[in-house]
């Protein structure tokens, strides 16, 4: 009789209060979780898109040792992946893969050399504007 009832209190399942319980301290940790994982993805967006920018360079230099020059304004970073007319010493493409979509799905700008200076390849950040603070603050090559 005893193991009978044993059997029984073993398939009665959990109570409705213990799987209040459980959800309860489930969502106690979402709650601490959460807010930290949000703050990494826009470090981590960030981080990315200093990666993406250091490539992009390291692209546009390779192109100005072919070329003798990098590509102008018109040009823009398509001039890494398409040849533009009249370069015989063109040797690219120089990306593996097409010109990337900063991390925030908008493209990267580039700003061609002044006389002697340095080009400028820049993400608006989050809100793809000029200016911002936090995620949307601009990130250069010069950073």
């Amino acid at each position: 009789m005893m193991d009978s009832n044993r059997k029984r209190r073993g398939q009665q399942g959990f109570t409705m209060i213990e799987l209040l319980l459980v959800m309860v301290i489930l969502g106690m940790l979402a709650a601490l979780v959460g807010p930290n994982l949000i703050g990494q993805a826009g470090k981590a967006r960030s981080k990315t898109a200093r990666v993406q920018i250091a490539n992009l360079g390291t692209a546009l230099d390779t192109y100005a040792l072919d070329v003798g020059r990098y590509p102008s304004g018109a040009e823009g970073l398509q001039g890494l992946m398409d040849r533009p007319s009249g370069l015989a010493m063109w040797d690219g493409p120089y990306l593996a893969k097409k010109v990337p979509m900063d991390p925030w799905g908008n493209e990267y700008q580039y700003q061609e050399p002044s006389s002697g200076g340095l080009y400028t390849i820049t993400s608006y950040g989050s809100d793809g504007r000029a200016g911002g603070e936090g995620d949307a603050v601009d990130i250069t090559n010069f950073d």
